[in-house]
């Protein structure tokens, strides 16, 4: 029976598949982790306050990138080259969704209009985590090998959102709210073709490592479609939503310490 639970463990079960999935993922967060060092180091003299949460943020995604680097080499297993069409990071990037990374290699200090769009991409985005990570942690939280790293993941995604949320609705009460609906718009309507894509090709290589058959590999594609169809009508308005978070000045205050891993 084919579920998102069986896929996982299918990936988890193989050394060649589970490498290209942490690899995927590790490159993913360690461009999180840079893009949020340059932010931070850059926010406009009227958001200073804001700096130190997103300096966390960025801590917060280098570290996630040190575990998956982590549970490779619990496995005696090293990084792979992570193939172009599944990098999550970059394409967006090309989609012209969040602040552009020539901007950022700058050293001129940001916007407030800078801070919105990074925020609003960011919020986009960390939904999408959010929800991925919860999903791993329902299936394999007690799993030996990677539970703890999913758990942990799993936390700090949420603190991410929470955060996202809680600064963008300061800065909408602030005056920038037509600004932050028609940027979260944006994002979330590129992001989902984005993430369709992205899908599609860390599928198609998966079924390649795993010899999938032209059925299954047909059916995982269909189902991909199926919930680009769904968000593209319905689904995005999640992503765009505000409201005042359970957790409150979830990145204030340093990161908590956590042992380097696996």
């Amino acid at each position: 029976m084919l579920s998102a639970k069986s896929l996982f463990q299918e990936i988890l079960d193989d050394d060649e598949s589970f490498r290209l999935f942490c690899s995927i993922a590790a490159g993913g967060e360690a461009q999180g982790g840079w893009e949020n060092g340059r932010i931070a180091a850059r926010v406009p003299q009227s958001e200073r306050a804001l700096a130190p949460k997103i300096a966390r943020h960025g801590a917060d995604e280098d570290k996630h990138g040190r575990i998956f680097t982590a549970l490779m080499r619990k496995r005696g297993l090293e990084p792979v080259p992570v193939p172009p069409e599944t990098d999550y990071t970059m394409l967006l990037e090309r989609a012209g969704i969040g602040l552009a990374h020539e901007k950022l290699k700058g050293d001129r200090p940001l916007t407030v209009e800078d801070i919105v769009v990074y925020l609003a991409h960011s919020r986009v985005t960390e939904q999408r985590a959010s929800e991925q990570m919860e999903l791993l942690r329902r299936y394999f939280a007690d799993h030996p090998d990677i539970g703890r790293a999913v758990r942990m993941i799993s936390n700090d995604e949420d603190n991410h959102l929470a955060y996202c949320h809680e600064e963008l609705l300061r800065l909408a009460y602030a005056g920038h709210g037509r600004t932050i609906l028609r940027v979260l718009r944006e994002c979330a309507l590129a992001e989902i073709r984005v993430h369709r894509d992205v899908s599609l090709a860390v599928m198609a290589h998966m079924g390649r490592i795993l010899g999938w058959s032209r059925a299954r590999s047909a059916l995982l594609a269909a189902a991909i479609h199926t919930v680009y169809t769904y968000e593209r009508a319905a689904g995005w308005r999640r992503m765009v939503s505000l409201k005042p978070p359970r957790r409150r000045n979830a990145l204030g205050g340093p990161a908590p310490a956590a042992h380097e891993y696996a």
